[in-house]
């Protein structure tokens, strides 16, 4: 008999180390994952520091063309008062020397609104939207309204990487779909 306690025992070893194993594997799997997305962020990081690098340089460089269009915008105004036209033609555009439309703004609403007369104002109607936290709080105990679609919530797989690896509970949440919703409900 001591020889099947022994067998059962070296089979319950067998059977704690491979599940030993098993955790230890996907606690691997877990770390890869980690040290993945690290990569993810470095990678996003690093393009963000050489599009700012980038960026810089073209605003720069933008900034002195834009001087030299500024001082070419003059010599072309100048040169249209200077013939004393309202319209040049030129094979590369046109000048235009225009009058601007004047322009009206309101600088106290409540003054305004005490003494102008009905045509100076226009009544915009009460905006109907629907409330689609109430009509899911409705259709909860009553059925679904006319033009109403309801789309059922689909299950989903989720898990959940530590940061840095300390106990502070610094998670990040990432989430796989595994199933799709069967069924639409619609009301005719």
């Amino acid at each position: 008999m001591s020889d099947e306690n022994f067998l059962d025992e070296l089979i319950n070893e067998a059977e704690e180390k491979e599940e030993e194993q098993t955790e230890a594997y996907y606690d691997l799997v877990l770390m890869q994952i980690k040290t993945l997305s690290f990569q993810i962020e470095n990678n996003f990081c690093e393009a963000e520091k050489e599009c700012s690098l980038i960026n810089n340089w073209a605003l720069t460089k933008n900034a002195q063309i834009n001087e030299k269009i500024k001082f070419l915008e003059l010599k072309l105004r100048a040169f249209i008062l200077e013939r004393g036209e309202k319209t040049i033609d030129l094979p590369n555009g046109i000048l235009k020397m225009h009058k601007r439309p004047d322009k009206v703004e309101v600088s106290d609403l409540e003054l305004f609104l005490q003494n102008a007369k009905p045509e100076l104002v226009t009544v915009i109607p009460e905006t109907v939207k629907p409330d689609l936290n109430k009509i899911k709080a409705y259709i909860k105990t009553r059925p679904v309204p006319k033009g109403i679609t309801v789309i059922l919530g689909k299950e989903e797989f989720t898990y959940k990487i530590r940061k840095d690896g300390n106990d502070a509970r610094e998670e990040e949440e990432t989430g796989v779909r595994a199933e799709q919703a069967d069924s639409i409900r619609t009301a005719v």
